[in-house]
């Protein structure tokens, strides 16, 4: 584990760093690395809607190609399927031998998407966290925990340089493991579909559901499967599960130990075996990029099909009564 005082900041002094996008993860490094004191660019396409709120923050901001010509270390922080149009397209030629090349997630360069050339540095800093965090905690003086991965030494000093930036977003604050592009990959894919989001969205659709359909009132049901389920999680957070579990009724933990086990059951965990298979072999990238080169058709109408069930519009009506949510539009 890698913390503030293993990092050397001076790695970056003299250096321009170009960000290559400003979505979630984006606009925190661009706007953390620029208060660290480094020189940051941002490169966006020419109609990009973001370009407004990258010069509103003080920042400078290019066409990507020429974000990346007059970058030395260019991170690439657009959403995963397009970085092979555009590092194609707009960043490889301006990518010349001795610069480093950075990544926020692994997936465009284990999955051969990206291929830097030979005479670059290639690393990846993965703050575990999305970027609005990352941008809050780094403004309280905290910061949230990263991965540092190096994929090509070109230089010999990439480790340095890929810790530098860690610390200038404010990782090393909360500390830095350093892994490889493979695992970074491998695992970030498999806790989003089989727990974080896959295995936790279906489990809250599955519980009101049931709820709902033994004729409970679907507020009720709402709040039982789905608002409670952010105090549970914060517990695990602050304490882990067995202090998740002093922290609640005996009769709930009797209930956890118990049936817990009967919900995720040997099965499951075969079919996240099954998941964790389909990752590792390259079968679930192939689906994702098959799916974005047709245009998306299947995952916008899933999209849509969620974003109408019951248990969003039951969500929206409910939220829209608390104050202490801000239940703006997303950003």
């Amino acid at each position: 584990m890698f913390y503030d005082d293993d990092a050397d900041l001076s790695q970056l002094d003299g250096k321009t760093v170009a960000i290559i996008g400003f979505g979630s993860q984006g606009h925190a490094h661009a706007q953390n690395l620029k208060d660290s004191g480094v020189a940051v660019v941002v490169g966006l396409r020419e109609d990009s809607g973001s370009a407004e709120k990258a010069r509103a923050a003080g920042l400078e901001v290019l066409p990507i190609a020429e974000a990346a010509s007059c970058g030395d270390m260019v991170m690439v922080l657009v959403p995963d399927e397009l970085h092979r149009s555009v590092w194609e397209s707009d960043i490889r030629d301006g990518v010349a031998e001795g610069k480093m090349v950075l990544f926020g997630h692994g997936f465009s360069v284990h999955y051969g998407e990206v291929e830097p050339p030979p005479g670059v540095d290639v690393a990846l800093v993965a703050p575990k966290g999305p970027g609005h965090l990352v941008r809050r905690q780094f403004k309280e003086g905290s910061g949230v925990p990263g991965l540092l991965a190096v994929q090509q030494d070109a230089t010999g000093n990439a480790h340095a340089l890929g810790l530098a930036y860690a610390k200038g977003i404010g990782c090393t604050r909360g500390g830095v493991i350093e892994t490889t592009f493979k695992d970074e990959t491998e695992t970030d894919l498999f806790g989003e579909q089989a727990v974080l989001c896959g295995g936790a969205s279906e489990l809250v659709q599955a519980g009101f559901d049931t709820l709902v359909e033994a004729g409970y009132d679907p507020q009720m049901a709402y709040f039982e499967c789905l608002h409670e389920l952010k105090l549970i999680v914060d517990l695990m957070y602050e304490k882990g599960l067995a202090g998740m579990r002093y922290s609640i009724s005996n009769t709930a933990e009797y209930g956890d130990y118990t049936r817990g086990t009967r919900v995720i059951t040997q099965d499951t965990r075969e079919r996240m075996r099954a998941i964790l298979a389909e990752i590792q072999s390259g079968d679930f990238a192939r689906e994702w990029i098959a799916e974005n080169r047709a245009g998306q058709e299947n995952f916008q109408r899933m999209r849509a099909e969620q974003a109408s069930s019951q248990v969003e519009t039951t969500g929206r009506e409910l939220r829209s009564m608390m104050a202490w949510i801000d239940t703006g539009e997303l950003d």
